[in-house]
């Protein structure tokens, strides 16, 4: 029998491995993108920057150190340079899929560091495995630019599992969806019609001001902004403004809101202040062929018929009124349920006794013209 030389013998005193072999290896040294492992064997393991962490330019030397112990997977025996070749982040990542394969089963909802922003969405790391959540599952609402999200910690559900075809995909968008719908109930069970509220324009568009209340939102229509005309929102308010309003009306989850306070309601005494026979004064607010509406304060507009401008004829008030002038007439009839008043200039006129007394039955006539014009 041949003796066995003393390489042989000390080879023979290593333990074997394989490829797919997991092994634990004692770190005896680091490098910024390498670590090198004793694991027992005639040659030394390495584990490269690409195969512990899914992190870029990740300095190893701020993760391990000499003397730590890592469990690895052998995926070659001999790398060309008389090194095992080694992964740690293959071997946590199977751990990672396993991990993930139970949150998908369990609809279970998982926390994890946005790893990269993507032009089509995020992918974050889960026990090195990675998660993709596609642009249109990161909100509840479209947003373009995802850079916001960068090294954020976000929730998310797994929707899609599939790591043979290196797909597992992640959905944020039902949480925050299901975030928002919880907080709307909350506020929504604490609101009633008549309640005052307070809250901040969010957008404001040609019909109305949106006004969040503090997790859902309002509408301002622009026939309650004031009790005034106005032409457009946009004039009054912009986003961020603070509006204390009403509650007008609740239906379903749609609110509508109100800043016309009835204690500011300029036709609560305007029988009194516009008595039939009293002179006022206001201003040409707009006109039609048929009359002129004044604005005799801000919410009470009168109707000077085309009739009650002079005792010469005229064809339409524009002929001789013009928007923001300012007249004086006479109140010749007034009717507050219904919010209108008639207007006579011609009843100031000298030597009309004849204007007098057909000026009641004129105005009567231009408030039904109105009326069925406005329909």
């Amino acid at each position: 029998m041949s003796e066995l030389s003393f390489e042989q013998l000390l080879e023979e005193s290593f333990k074997t491995i394989h490829t797919g072999e997991v092994v634990d290896g004692k770190v005896i040294a680091v490098k910024e993108d390498e670590i090198i492992l004793n694991i027992g064997y005639k040659s030394d393991g390495i584990i490269t920057r690409n195969e512990y962490t899914s992190i870029p330019n990740t300095d190893l030397r701020t993760l391990v150190k000499e003397g730590d112990v890592i469990t690895a997977k052998i995926i070659r025996v001999n790398d060309g340079d008389g090194y095992v070749a080694l992964s740690y982040k293959r071997l946590a990542a199977e751990a990672g899929n396993k991990r993930l394969e139970e949150a998908f089963e369990n609809k279970e909802v998982l926390k994890a560091k946005v790893n990269q922003v993507l032009d089509g969405g995020l992918t974050v790391i889960v026990e090195e495995s990675k998660v993709f959540i596609p642009a249109s599952l990161v909100s509840d609402t479209f947003e373009k630019d995802l850079s916001k999200y960068a090294g954020q910690e976000i929730e998310f559900v797994i929707t899609e599992f599939n790591p043979r075809k290196r797909r597992i995909i992640g959905d944020r968008r039902q949480l925050v969806a299901a975030q928002k719908k919880a907080l709307r109930d909350e506020v929504l069970s604490k609101l009633s019609e008549g309640q005052v509220v307070e809250g901040t324009v969010k957008n404001v568009t040609d019909f109305g001001a949106f006004i969040d209340l503090g997790g859902v939102d309002g509408l301002l229509h622009v026939s309650e902004i004031s009790w005034g005309r106005i032409e457009n929102p946009k004039n009054k308010f912009k986003a961020g403004d603070v509006v204390k309003c009403f509650i007008k009306e609740i239906n379903g989850d749609k609110i509508a809101l109100s800043l016309k306070f009835d204690s500011e309601n300029p036709w609560i005494d305007a029988d009194k202040k516009y008595a039939v026979g009293s002179v006022v004064t206001g201003k040409v607010a707009r006109m039609t062929d048929f009359g002129a509406f004044v604005e005799l304060e801000i919410g009470v507009d009168a109707l000077l018929h085309v009739s009650q401008i002079s005792k010469e004829h005229i064809d339409k008030p524009s002929d001789v009124l013009s928007v923001g002038q300012e007249i004086e007439a006479k109140v010749v009839d007034i009717n507050v349920e219904d919010r209108k008043i008639s207007l006579s200039i011609k009843a100031l006129l000298p030597d009309n006794e004849e204007a007098v007394e057909e000026t009641v039955e004129e105005a009567a006539e231009a408030v039904a013209e109105e009326t069925a014009t406005e329909e």
